[in-house]
């Protein structure tokens, strides 16, 4: 599936995400995509703030990370999220890739869906969002 829509951040991997060994505990890395997740969210139109003042909530319902190589305290990334599905569910990709040699460390996969307030799953996603984010596609 094609790439719609992307935002890359660099991070600069700190103290407090490492063990012992100056390795990023593995649980770190969601908190990563979350960045890249929200810049490209933003990008889009939709920043959760937009997306709750719509009435919906859009959880992660479920996430696939793949550890290729580990990260280390100081190591400056880029993490990119790219959108691949946005009218049933938010399909999201992520690569994490080292700042200089852009060798690819992580991959990475989240899906959301819209949900209301009294906890309601919306198998397609809410028009006023689909619009949005048709015409943030439409400019870029």
């Amino acid at each position: 599936m094609a790439e719609l829509a992307w935002a890359d951040v660099e991070i600069d991997i700190p103290f407090y995400d490492v063990d012992t060994y100056r390795v990023v505990w593995h649980g770190n890395y969601p908190k990563y995509f979350e960045v890249s997740r929200c810049k490209l969210l933003e990008q889009l139109g939709i920043p959760y703030s937009t997306l709750e003042t719509l009435g919906f909530f859009y959880p992660v319902v479920a996430m696939e990370v793949k550890y290729l190589k580990p990260l280390h305290f100081t190591q400056r990334i880029v993490v990119r999220a790219s959108l691949r599905e946005y009218r049933n569910k938010l399909d999201i990709r992520y690569i994490i890739r080292d700042y200089q040699s852009q060798e690819v460390i992580t991959k990475g996969h989240t899906d959301q869906v819209a949900v209301s307030p009294e906890g309601d799953i919306q198998y397609e996603a809410p028009e006023q969002v689909v619009q949005l984010v048709e015409q943030a596609l439409a400019s870029l």
